[in-house]
């Protein structure tokens, strides 16, 4: 069964759930993508999959497609030279240059092959569509930039599933976020946001939802909780952290409850950010 994320995120914007995009700050194209996640079982060991390039602008667009092993650690994806779950022996797709008129959309087949000795468990592989053609830069300086943005496939041979564990809640003074750290034992990525509350001393300081974070196979990773006010101020104590992960159907949701202590020092309190 194919499960894709639908989303069109434009090219040229920031970071989004699992799109990775390398970006200038003003470009001629506004290419859109869906979806921005793949997510396959493999059936008889093959799992297919589709990329919508969607060219909004007023210039043709000329890119490649290429594909890549990644992960992702406590703060975000790496993109790898090689890893025991990489995707892209098994990965073809076409075509693998486009040229999309303004206005036009182009569609990118992926298809999967495990062979019959390919051991149970998530592959993955981001594929990216880089512009053959250079992006001049606005600022203090100008250069030719050749953007690309990543849309990441997951696709699962036999038997998976994800083990969550919410690990701690830790203060960082640079940024100034709480860290809630999960841990996911499992052999299949999840994507949880994070509803949780702050109190301290009984009265509730702040309440929120985070955005979709990856939290990968067998991996850990920070999920960033904004809590700050307008006045951007920070006090020192003993707080309390409670909430929900929530990952799956948005009608029938799974959770996994938490329930944390979190210490900010005076020192952690007054730093400055830089």
């Amino acid at each position: 069964m194919l499960k894709l994320t639908k989303k069109l995120l434009p090219l040229f914007t920031t970071l989004a759930l699992s799109s990775i995009a390398f970006l200038p700050e003003i470009a001629q194209a506004q290419i859109r993508y869906s979806p921005l996640i793949i997510e396959a079982n493999a059936e008889q060991g093959q799992a297919r999959g589709i990329i919508e390039i969607t060219n909004g602008g007023n210039q043709p667009f000329r890119g490649r497609i290429y594909a890549e092993p990644f992960t992702y650690n406590r703060d975000g994806f790496v993109s790898e030279k090689s890893n025991p779950q990489d995707l892209t022996p098994f990965l073809t797709f076409s075509p693998r240059e486009v040229v999309i008129a303004p206005g036009q959309t182009r569609r990118i087949r992926l298809v999967s092959q495990f062979l019959p000795s390919t051991s149970t468990g998530e592959y993955r592989a981001v594929i990216f569509t880089e512009g053959l053609e250079e992006v001049q830069t606005q600022g203090q300086y100008s250069a030719g930039v050749k953007p690309r943005f990543g849309i990441t496939m997951y696709v699962r041979q036999g038997q998976t599933a994800p083990n969550l564990t919410v690990q701690s809640a830790s203060f960082n003074p640079q940024s100034k976020q709480i860290f809630l750290l999960v841990t996911n034992k499992g052999n299949a990525s999840i994507f949880p946001n994070a509803i949780w509350t702050l109190k301290k001393g009984g009265t509730t300081v702040a309440t929120g939802e985070t955005k979709d974070f990856t939290v990968i196979a067998g991996g850990e990773r920070n999920i960033l909780i904004n809590f700050l006010g307008q006045d951007k101020t920070v006090v020192a104590g003993e707080y309390q952290l409670t909430g929900d992960l929530v990952w799956g159907d948005k009608e029938k949701p799974e959770k996994l409850p938490f329930n944390l202590k979190l210490t900010i020092s005076p020192e952690a309190a007054n730093t400055t950010t830089p």
